[in-house]
């Protein structure tokens, strides 16, 4: 116990996230991704540019870029936060910043894709 206590610790003081804001969070695996998102309809957002989604996407994804700061918190302000919000990018990295943004915009459930599409 001591041992995820510090871990999280760890990871909070890092990426600037309590456990609260964590356990909104789950990364999954691309085989539980797949299953989640063709499963039900679901919020699914590709955070990349939208050059790199034109080349290749997921399927009923929608493309929000997220270094596009602006544009992405105002189109999320319009979604219902308490539904649930699947996100992937590249390799993980933006979606993990989205991940945050959306946490400050009090999304309660947030999933990621884990490696991102190069993984899926």
């Amino acid at each position: 116990m001591r041992k995820i206590i510090l871990v999280m610790s760890i990871f909070s003081s890092i990426f600037g996230m309590t456990a609260q804001q964590l356990d909104q969070i789950k990364v999954l695996e691309p085989s539980d991704y797949k299953i989640a998102i063709e499963s039900k309809n679901v919020q699914l957002i590709d955070v990349r540019t939208s050059r790199e989604y034109n080349s290749e996407h997921i399927k009923n994804a929608l493309n929000i870029d997220v270094l596009n700061r602006k544009t992405f918190i105002a189109y999320f302000k319009e979604l219902d936060p308490n539904e649930p919000v699947y996100l992937y990018c590249r390799s993980g990295s933006r979606s993990q910043r989205a991940t945050k943004l959306l946490v400050e915009l009090g999304f309660k459930e947030i999933y990621d894709l884990k490696g991102g599409i190069l993984n899926y």
